[in-house]
């Protein structure tokens, strides 16, 4: 009774905090009002250093879902994670892992950027090795060693603002070219976090921690650490990296969404479709579509977060089975459960007047207003045809089939606060789309052609048929000739293989080689060992000398005479 009252507890205190922020940036982004609070802890040389706090109507807004979304998921966790040893540990950790999201989001200066950059990746880390065993530890240290890049990255931008005597994006205002290597630098550690190709592959492995964990870190925190850090930097870009983001993002959509269209794995098709989107917002970002992309940002951190939480509801019913080929028909055994998840794969597949519909329709038509080539045009509009076609897939196998393999059929929607703690996230999922674009955006109408007009809802069409027809057939794809090429296209391009062996086990290897060879054979030999004996033989030397001085005053006399007798 206790742990409920807390978790209550911590719930009411985020709950209040997210409201409060949120309408304190409702009034920022109306008075174009920023509040900057910088404190000097000392000098060095040319370089000062401050604590640097910047409030604006983007950091509040993004830190006032960050505060719901976490409210809610620890209120989940009072029944999901009920019975589970060590329970202060995993309270501290979350806690922990929303301090430092705040503490990156309302942090301008690059040095506070990386203490919330890695304090995200280090209880990642230990979250995602809750569990303890073998797959959790393998999941952890791919994680853990994709980040670590980004860390490098960011140490190295700090090295390089010391030529400039501050770290702050503040002084990066009108020298656009001068650290533009800086800019760079952070670019390329966000892809780190945001799992864009070729860091693409600690994503889904990552699915191995807790599934309150996912939905808070793969929602609305780690993943969108790198999103948040590029839409901070949306004035340093160039045209050759606005080039790069766009190449990486697309590719990073169109293999997500084929790989998740040949998963059975629950929590892994919602892990490539939080991949998926994080390309989408990488690809409007590219295009400068900053204030869109924080748009679609927060819009995929509520219905992602619904998303994770309903999936693991239909785990936690199934005592942790994950394959969707063992499930169906939840729709008679988990009404309300059901309906979230519906509501929340409508959202994220783009339907109309949902969340999604409103930040990922405006990304898709302001594409079409800009000048760009059309292979990545076509490369987009078909990785949006993959996120409708794997969710309806989705939601077949999980609500509408009737046929399963295996499972339980005394499912309910449980005793209260699983299904609570959704109540919230699914309405925001509905109706705070539009309230936000209400609010925020300031794109009144957009002007095409009517073929490009109907082309999202084409291509949206024909990913539910594709959906409904991949859902029909996928007990047959291991009977056809194509079952290599399927398994290719499922396979994220080898990118988990190319991650885990040659990338992570094979210098690890090499590295321990090195060290039973080198630092623990010739070198230890040669140098601090053989050193040492050499050193311990001569004080072994000189002490017989100067025990033996008689001997050695008549030998040195003998050696004297035999060298002049000699001469």
């Amino acid at each position: 009774m206790f742990v409920l009252s807390m978790w209550n507890l911590i719930f009411t205190f985020f709950l209040s905090f997210s409201f409060l922020l949120f309408f304190l940036g409702i009034l920022f982004l109306n008075y174009s009002f920023s509040f900057y609070f910088s404190w000097n802890i000392f000098s060095w040389g040319a370089c000062d250093i401050n604590m640097i706090f910047l409030f604006d109507w983007v950091s509040l807004m993004f830190l006032s879902f960050v505060l719901f979304i976490s409210g809610s998921v620890f209120y989940y966790s009072g029944e999901y994670m009920e019975g589970e040893l060590n329970l202060s540990r995993f309270i501290f950790l979350l806690a922990g892992f929303v301090g430092s999201m705040g503490l990156l989001i309302f942090s301008p200066n690059l040095i506070s950027i990386l203490l919330g950059w890695d304090g995200l990746g280090l209880v990642s880390y230990c979250l995602v090795i809750y569990y303890q065993n073998y797959k959790s530890l393998n999941a952890g240290t791919l994680t853990v060693l994709s980040n670590r890049v980004g860390d490098v990255l960011i140490l190295i931008g700090i090295v390089w603002m010391i030529n400039f005597g501050d770290w702050s994006f503040v002084s990066w205002l009108g020298n656009s070219e001068s650290l533009l290597f800086a800019s760079l630098l952070i670019i390329l550690a966000s892809l780190t976090k945001s799992a864009q190709i070729p860091f693409s592959a600690w994503l889904p492995a990552a699915m191995a921690a807790p599934t309150p964990v996912s939905s808070l870190v793969h929602s609305s925190t780690l993943v969108t650490a790198g999103i948040y850090l590029v839409i901070r930097l949306g004035w340093v870009y160039d045209f050759w990296l606005n080039e790069l983001l766009m190449i990486l993002s697309v590719l990073t959509m169109f293999m997500a969404g084929l790989g998740a269209c040949f998963e059975f794995d629950l929590k892994k098709i919602i892990a490539l479709s939080t991949l998926s989107q994080l390309g989408l917002m990488m690809y409007s970002l590219s295009l400068g579509l900053v204030k869109v992309a924080l748009f679609h940002l927060l819009m995929h951190a509520l219905f992602k977060a619904l998303l994770f939480m309903t999936a693991g509801c239909i785990i936690h019913g199934f005592k942790g089975w994950q394959d969707i080929r063992m499930m169906g028909n939840m729709m008679t055994s988990l009404p309300f459960i059901s309906s979230c998840f519906v509501i929340s794969n409508l959202a994220l597949s783009g339907m109309p007047f949902l969340a999604g519909f409103y930040s990922k329709d405006l990304i898709l038509e302001l594409s079409l207003l800009e000048e760009m080539n059309l292979l990545s045009l076509f490369m987009l509009f078909l990785s949006t045809g993959l996120t409708v076609a794997y969710t309806f897939r989705l939601i077949y196998y999980v609500v509408r089939r009737d046929y399963v393999l295996g499972g339980s059929s005394n499912l309910s929607d449980g005793w209260g606060v699983m299904m609570k703690s959704c109540i919230g996230l699914v309405t925001f999922s509905v109706f705070f789309g539009a309230l936000v674009s209400w609010l925020s955006m300031d794109v009144s109408s957009i002007i095409l052609p009517l073929k490009l007009k109907n082309l999202t809802l084409f291509v949206c069409l024909l990913g539910v048929f594709l959906g409904f027809f991949m859902a029909n057939s996928s007990y047959n794809f291991s009977k056809m000739k194509f079952s290599l090429i399927v398994w290719l296209m499922g396979s994220m391009w080898f990118l988990p293989y190319l991650s885990s062996q040659p990338l992570v086990y094979k210098p690890m290897k090499i590295g321990s080689e090195m060290m039973k060879f080198g630092d623990m054979g010739w070198l230890e030999f040669l140098g601090g060992q053989g050193f040492g004996n050499f050193i311990s033989s001569m004080s072994m030397k000189m002490q017989f000398m100067s025990l033996n001085s008689l001997k050695v005053f008549i030998m040195l006399i003998w050696m004297m005479l035999v060298f002049v007798m000699f001469l």
